[in-house]
């Protein structure tokens, strides 16, 4: 099978595993190769070019002005699909596009639309209520007029998690679903020998809890502002002292969550911290003992299930991808975005301090055993092949 994997952002020469979504893109196409199959990411940039990667997929990116969402594609990514894709080659290849709200994604699904190419969509994020409450007023309207067509004309729409079907079906939308989930890959995992734990030390229960968040400074969309609301509460009533340290890429966010810490009074137990691309989320993950992701909307958070393999205890909101996969293994708490259930999580994790180290590497061997991107590839190949066979 040939499958092609649009994403306009892709990186053509530097490491895709740096942003969320090339790394979910790349994990994908590496565990489909291995697979058998035939995959191509497509992407719009500068520089232009093709080539082979290490893990077996090939990347075309066409010359563009700008990797930013656009009404109009690339004239050589235009030309591609024309030239690729005849009658009889369209029936043996399926392109998945990769975005939410995203125009070139919406342009490229027009140009296979003429050429009677289906397509999947992989949005990556859920169409949760809370996607629509910042923004609504460009939202909605880019909704009606764009994104409901984009996806009523998809073969088939692919989601992280089962359970964000629902947001669609409330908006009307009744495709086929593909539910799969991200994935690791080997290098992602941390020996077993270099996992430790801090708090777990009967003798000293009053040592400090480290709560961690890692991703982009986004406050609305990670629920920043309800975790440090959460954190303030906490450190009112917990027994034992606690930092919580913030680190990422700031989005423009991160000097309103700086007042919001120094408005209660948190300068000596907040820390922010810029990224550290050189380091892995595991590696950075293991120096903490407790992993927040208390988004409002999240697709699945590759961050966190680095955690996971880090064997710490996690504290995610409902609406991820992960919290199925939390849940599951017993390796933490899931929580709703507001900033009291967020408190009670935090609360109820200092209540089993002593069991984190089992709870750790029972998430760990969870995901060991089920999130491997070759076991996601393999599940992803099953679900194209039944469409095809429709």
């Amino acid at each position: 099978m040939k499958i092609y994997c649009y994403l306009k952002h892709f990186p053509f020469e530097k490491d895709p595993r740096s942003e969320g979504v090339s790394k979910a893109v790349h994990g994908l196409a590496s565990g489909l190769v291995k697979q058998g199959s035939s995959v191509t990411v497509l992407c719009e940039g500068n520089p232009a070019g093709q080539r082979i990667t290490p893990e077996g997929y090939e990347i075309q990116c066409f010359p563009s002005a700008s990797s930013s969402p656009s009404w109009s594609l690339a004239p050589e990514l235009q030309q591609f699909f024309q030239t690729q894709f005849s009658q009889a080659g369209a029936e043996e290849a399926i392109v998945i596009l990769n975005g939410i709200f995203h125009r070139s994604v919406f342009a490229v699904a027009q140009q296979l639309r003429k050429l009677r190419v289906p397509y999947i969509v992989a949005p990556h994020d859920p169409y949760h209520p809370a996607i629509f409450q910042k923004n609504a007023y460009l939202k909605w309207p880019y909704w009606f007029l764009v994104e409901k067509q984009l996806l009523q004309q998809a073969t088939a729409i692919q989601v992280l998690d089962a359970q964000h079907k629902q947001w669609l079906t409330r908006l009307g939308i009744h495709r086929p679903i593909l539910d799969l989930p991200n994935g690791f890959e080997a290098q992602d995992v941390l020996p077993e020998m270099e996992l430790q734990w801090q708090c777990n030390n009967l003798e000293q229960p009053n040592s400090v809890t480290r709560f961690f968040f890692l991703g982009r400074l986004d406050a609305y969309n990670k629920g920043l502002d309800l975790l440090i609301e959460a954190f303030a509460q906490h450190q009112q009533s917990a027994p034992a002292p606690s930092n919580l340290t913030i680190q990422g890429a700031d989005w423009g966010d991160r000097a309103s969550l700086e007042a919001q810490v120094a408005r209660l009074n948190l300068a000596e137990t907040v820390k922010f911290l810029p990224p550290d691309y050189h380091t892995s989320p595991s590696q950075l993950a293991v120096q903490y003992d407790v992993f927040c992701m208390p988004s409002r909307f999240e697709g699945f958070s590759l961050s966190a299930l680095e955690a996971m393999l880090a064997g710490r205890v996690l504290l995610v909101s409902d609406v991820a991808g992960i919290a199925t996969h939390v849940q599951a293994s017993g390796c933490g708490v899931v929580v709703q975005a507001t900033g009291e259930s967020i408190y009670q999580g935090m609360q109820q994790l200092g209540n089993c301090r002593d069991r984190w180290p089992e709870m750790g590497l029972k998430g760990r061997q969870y995901a060991l055993e089920n999130l491997q991107w070759e076991q996601i590839a393999q599940r992803a190949l099953e679900q194209y092949r039944r469409l095809e066979a429709v």
